[in-house]
């Protein structure tokens, strides 16, 4: 199996519940199958990453498909090597502590010699083996050498030599270097030590326990060996001891070291006694360098004093298992809807128009039919079917029905069961669940046209711009003030010479400092005039493209990061910065969570409804933050020492300004919305005995961006 990371990636176990009909996509060469599309997609591309690596060879930097066929080439070379070595070779890789090269170089020099008088061998001369034939074996003390004669047909290599037994080896070897390299790496799961895998050793009669020599080295963790690269050193100082006691016959006394937490050393306090409590911790608890997993983080006095997390609310009208659903729509509805000719709607009214029975909300059929006009523009198959039923292209709030009819009959989906409640005019009946999967459905289909995808192109070429601009916006202020800082060195230079005179070190820093204001300066004129012929390259770009010549897109960045800066050119440099990151947050590609807790739940914050919403790590539980204090709490609960909720607090502090806005924001118009419904009782006649019940709130709703046909 491929490695991720130098560990084994496990691969998506096949589902229990499969139904021999069911339509699922599977990955042809690891045979998972995945229901969801997407999910499909996101772990197709996963495997197509350039991060993965061979386990026989050890090779990266291959997609997922790469490194199966190199282990495959690999095994294939593996079954090459003769059965009587297999277990000779794994006896020498057991343990050892040698690299890699040593380890092959060591069994390949047992494995070849001694030779005998007479053999035609090869022999390594200027770097190149050679054919040669072994006149007289020399038996020396340390080492046997060997007469060879070269076996060449010119006088230069027909000569006789004595060299070593490491320079020769065997015409026809039982396994090269390379084949050994392999096997040694897919017979074991760890190196220095090599340890071979339980299986294989138990096969070969080779012992699993670890020799004497490694006992202090290494430990065994769930049944593996594992290095233990860092000792305590109190074992170090106790092993140390009893040398010591058993060379000289007395022990040493015992030397006291007291530990301190950084904080303490930082803070230049003096050294504390030690507590027994102290004593008890171990060095390595002490010495931890964070931020570390959260769930290693051992909670201190420090963060038992921390503030607890606020428990989220879960006040929802939908079931829980619908919630994410419904945010999925509502985000998708608000953020394209001048793509949709959709006026924006608060979740809170959608929440409420989904769960509505008695009639159904007009912001549900503007919805539906929003998301359905934009597929008879650009879905072939829906638009065929509208043609085959002779239907008109117009969808009003009388026959929306009718087409999201004929699109259930297209898609195939467990959906098309219902469309019959919904023609007999019975749509708000139907379950929440099956409402939003119809929505889901429809925006499933919306993502693959087009229109959409040309939206996205544009946002994500217009981002790309503005963040080129804001880049250049730093750049440029970094640029200032270093040259401010230089200006005021160059003056206290000048003020601290006596008489005003000038060292000839001064003199070249000032003329190198004037020499890069002045280029500084001329590339200025040069941005200066290329903003203002910014008007002259769109009209030559837009006449190329009529002549049929296409600029390079690095043309057409470049052309809108310059129209960017014109346009912001006369602002300050706050409103600049305002104004960049204001249209940045404007051209929304998708939604991403704040993070991670150190349970793993995720955090969204969507800018147009004040909550923050959190997630649990099987994405079966929901809640929200709606107040500032709860977010403050939030906050003060996390705990920076772990990896998750570091980030997460990074993210919640460096949109906290904008977070309470809208948390403000929605308040305000709660409080104005309760004020007038109680003035409009108040305004209503005594003498009228049972007034008139008010329409709720959601079903107030108007699209103002609707397309007039």
């Amino acid at each position: 199996m491929p490695l991720f990371k130098k560990q084994p990636f496990a691969l998506v176990e096949k589902p229990e519940d499969l139904k021999p009909q069911e339509l699922v996509f599977q990955i042809r060469f690891t045979k998972e199958i995945f229901r969801s599309y997407n999910e499909y997609l996101k772990r197709i591309n996963f495997y197509r990453k350039r991060v993965w690596a061979c386990r026989a060879t050890g090779k990266g930097k291959l997609t997922y498909e790469e490194a199966l066929a190199s282990e495959e080439k690999a095994s294939e070379r593996i079954q090459n090597i003769p059965i009587e070595y297999v277990a000779l070779v794994l006896r020498h890789v057991q343990f050892s502590m040698l690299n890699l090269k040593d380890l092959v170089n060591s069994i390949a020099a047992k494995f070849q010699g001694p030779f005998a008088d007479g053999a035609e061998i090869y022999g390594r001369m200027d770097g190149h083996l050679h054919p040669c034939k072994i006149v007289k074996v020399i038996e020396d003390a340390d080492k046997t050498k060997y007469e060879i004669k070269w076996l060449g047909s010119d006088d230069k290599t027909s000569r006789k030599e004595i060299i070593d037994g490491d320079d020769l080896t065997e015409k026809n070897p039982a396994f090269s270097k390379r084949l050994l390299k392999s096997f040694i790496k897919a017979s074991t799961y760890r190196s220095l030590p090599w340890v071979l895998h339980d299986n294989l050793a138990k096969k070969h009669g080779i012992s699993t326990a670890p020799p004497e020599e490694l006992k202090f080295k290494i430990s065994i963790q769930n049944g593996l060996v594992v290095c233990n690269r860092k000792r305590k050193r109190s074992e170090i100082a106790q092993n140390k001891e009893i040398e010591d006691t058993q060379n000289t016959g007395e022990a040493r006394p015992k030397k006291i070291i007291v530990y301190q937490r950084r904080s303490k050393l930082r803070s230049g306090s003096s050294m504390p006694e030690k507590s027994a409590n102290e004593g008890n911790e171990s060095p390595e608890t002490q010495l931890i360098k964070y931020p570390i997993d959260d769930l290693l983080v051992q909670p201190t006095d420090e963060d038992r004093i921390s503030v607890e997390k606020p428990s989220p609310c879960r006040d929802f009208d939908v079931p829980m298992n619908c919630v994410g659903k419904l945010l999925m729509v509502w985000d998708f509805c608000t953020s394209f809807g001048r793509l949709l000719n959709l006026s924006p709607f608060s979740l809170e009214d959608f929440e409420k128009s989904i769960c509505y029975e008695e009639i159904v909300p007009l912001l549900i059929v503007e919805a539906s039919s929003a998301l359905l006009r934009l597929l008879v523009k650009d879905n072939r198959d829906f638009s065929m079917a509208i043609e085959d039923k002779k239907r008109s292209v117009k969808i009003t709030q009388v026959t929306w029905t009718d087409y999201l009819c004929d699109f259930l009959e297209i898609s195939s989906s467990e959906l098309s069961t219902h469309i019959s409640t919904i023609k007999r005019g019975h749509y708000g009946l139907l379950e929440i669940h099956v409402k939003l999967g119809i929505f889901e459905e429809l925006i499933a289909h919306v993502l693959e046209t087009n229109t959409l995808r040309e939206k996205l192109d544009e946002y994500i070429e217009e981002r790309q711009a503005l963040a080129a601009a804001r880049r250049d916006e730093a750049l440029d202020e970094g640029r200032k003030r270093r040259e401010e800082k230089e200006r005021k060195k160059s003056r206290e230079g000048n003020h601290d010479m006596p008489n005003g005179s000038i060292s000839e070190e001064k003199r070249e820093k000032v003329y190198s400092r004037k020499k890069r204001s002045s280029m500084n300066s001329e590339i200025e004129q040069g941005s200066n005039s290329s903003k203002k012929n910014a008007k002259k390259q769109k009209v030559e770009i837009d006449s190329l493209l009529e002549d049929g010549i296409h600029p390079s897109k690095r043309e057409i960045h470049r052309l809108m990061k310059n129209e960017i800066k014109e346009s912001i050119e006369m602002k300050s440099i706050e409103e600049r910065k305002e104004f960049l990151d204001r249209e940045i947050e404007k051209r929304i590609i998708r939604a991403s969570p704040l993070g991670k807790d150190k349970n793993y739940c995720r955090y969204w914050f969507f800018r147009s409804n004040g909550r923050i919403f959190v997630e649990s790590s099987d994405s079966t539980k929901w809640g929200y933050y709606q107040t500032k204090e709860e977010l403050d709490a939030l906050i003060g609960s996390l705990n920076p020492k772990g990896v998750r909720e570091r980030a997460l607090k990074k993210q919640l502090q460096k949109f906290y300004n904008k977070i309470c806005s809208e948390i403000e924001k929605r308040l305000k118009e709660g409080s104005v919305q309760e004020i007038e419904t109680e003035e409009a009782m108040v305004r209503r006649s005594t003498r009228v005995r049972a007034p008139a019940k008010e329409k709720p709130e959601f079903l107030k709703y108007q699209n103002k961006w609707k397309e007039i046909c």
